[in-house]
């Protein structure tokens, strides 16, 4: 079904005037530096080599030999830390290779890592992703330290929508149920009736038994809901700033290059790129897909890094070639 409407802040009389700015880092007091440990060394060295080697068995396909000296003594310093502070490290499948497969305690996709973040035993979470994946955490475990290695690791689509703006769409479409993506803030989601994942969205949209939803805030995971289900969807003029870049064009280049590639796209992207698609689905289904499939060559239609993933999963299908146009860093 086509997209009933979609709406944006400047849609409003009242726009809300700007948008959420990342809070200053709180300042460690004395106690608390009194209780750091002392800065391990992170000089590549024979102990660092031999202590790491068996992570390096897990990335060498993607990892050269030449960069893995400047990454080893981080991999062991954090390995170590992490245990003497009893932490777990979430790892989102966006992360760069020596993070997610050396470092990490449990990974994946968004709705992976929520259900993970309720099962942890630990009374410190490392959440390695973005800041509404870290308040996730947060919501599901609020009693335990939920830490950020970088509190500015923003989503241009999460802070494309404001709770304010939530408010605003209420106040136009009375008595519609709200949906947000799980790729929103903790604010957003306290003013919505139901939060869902790229896996799931359209599931969830129709478990309201409602004729009419707004979903907010990416309009193209909107569109792509709303041509697999009967339910008018509302949606937001939010998009992710990596998968909104990618074209048809490329994609139909791209096969004429080689007829025989795999392409499969991420529900982010817009329309005519997941119509040229073999495979429309989460991170966590395409990393899935290509491992049930095992194509000799793939293009992966997502964030780079997850893709250096796949390799590091498939080291016996040395064949496979994931590419990606150009991204900004």
């Amino acid at each position: 079904m086509p997209i009933a409407g979609i709406f944006g802040p400047d849609d409003f009389e009242n726009p809300v005037p700007g948008r959420p700015v990342t809070p200053a880092r709180r300042r460690v007091s004395a106690a608390e530096q009194a209780r750091a440990l002392p800065t391990p060394s992170l000089e590549w060295s024979p102990e660092v080599e031999r202590a790491t080697a068996h992570l390096y068995e897990r990335v060498k396909n993607v990892i050269s030999p030449v960069e893995w000296p400047f990454m080893a003594p981080y991999v062991k310093a954090i390995n170590e830390l992490k245990k003497v502070r009893g932490a777990v490290i979430l790892a989102h499948n966006y992360q760069t290779p020596e993070i997610f497969h050396c470092v990490a305690d449990i990974g994946g996709d968004s709705l992976q890592l929520a259900i993970e973040a309720t099962k942890v035993k630990s009374d410190i979470i490392v959440q390695c992703g973005v800041h509404f994946m870290a308040e996730t955490s947060k919501i599901l475990n609020p009693h335990k330290t939920v830490l950020i290695p970088d509190s500015r690791a923003g989503c241009s689509l999460a802070s494309s929508i404001t709770a304010a703006d939530v408010r605003l769409l209420r106040q136009r479409f009375p008595g519609v149920p709200v949906v947000a993506y799980v790729n929103t803030s903790a604010d957003v989601k306290a003013e919505i009736d139901i939060c869902c994942t790229s896996s799931n969205a359209v599931e969830v949209v129709e478990s309201l038994n409602a004729p009419t939803v707004i979903f907010l805030p990416d309009q193209y995971l909107a569109k792509y809901v709303a041509s697999k289900t009967k339910v008018k969807i509302i949606a937001w003029k939010g998009a992710c700033e990596v998968h909104e870049r990618f074209t048809g064009d490329e994609l139909r280049a791209y096969r004429e290059a080689d007829p025989s590639v795999q392409i499969i796209a991420h529900p982010e992207c817009p329309p005519d790129v997941l119509a040229e698609a073999d495979f429309t689905g989460s991170t966590a289904h395409m990393i899935n897909w290509v491992r049930t499939n095992h194509p000799k060559r793939v293009v992966m239609i997502t964030e780079g890094a997850a893709m250096q993933s796949v390799p590091a999963h498939e080291a016996d299908h040395a064949a496979q070639d994931s590419r990606q146009p150009d991204l900004p860093a």
